[in-house]
């Protein structure tokens, strides 16, 4: 990964460790909402494709009165270079992570799972309405990824190999 000052100016405006930790954040409140626990590191990894990307983005939030399951089964191209995605997010969803930890937002519990901590991020969602619909597909897919409750059927959904 390149130090900041190296990237590209348009890396650093939609990558942006606040942004992505935000939208981080965002999913593991909607994911407590449904089950108080915590999510698992590993269901975070998904977060930041599904979310930012534009068409995928799209795809949930216009069908989010529905299951996450169905809305992938009754459009599959969500699932084409997902798994592409996923790992060229790596970085960032490890910055965002790496933020949401230096300013105490998130916590770890003992057995791995990511917890928000109350009052530490505003619970209002604001800005553009692409970085609102950014946050709410994220509420989505966390509150979502909770109710599958399976990590590999949540994986192999998405097309990728648990």
């Amino acid at each position: 990964m390149k130090r900041w000052s190296q990237r590209p100016t348009e890396i650093r405006n939609l990558f942006n460790p606040a942004f992505c930790g935000l939208i981080l954040f965002r999913a593991m409140q909607g994911y407590e909402e449904v089950e108080p626990c915590g999510m698992h590191f590993s269901l975070a990894l998904l977060i930041l494709p599904l979310c930012l990307h534009k068409d995928s983005r799209e795809v949930i939030t216009g069908n989010s009165r529905s299951y996450l399951l169905k809305i992938t089964e009754t459009n599959p191209q969500i699932q084409v270079g997902f798994a592409d995605r996923v790992t060229a997010m790596l970085p960032y969803t490890f910055e965002g992570f790496g933020l949401l930890m230096e300013r105490g937002c998130i916590s770890v519990t003992d057995d791995g799972r990511l917890q928000t901590v109350p009052g530490k991020v505003r619970k209002s969602v604001t800005g553009t309405d692409e970085t609102k619909s950014c946050q709410r597909a994220a509420r989505f897919a966390g509150k979502e990824f909770a109710r599958i409750v399976d990590r590999a059927t949540i994986y192999t959904t998405f097309g990728i190999r648990p």
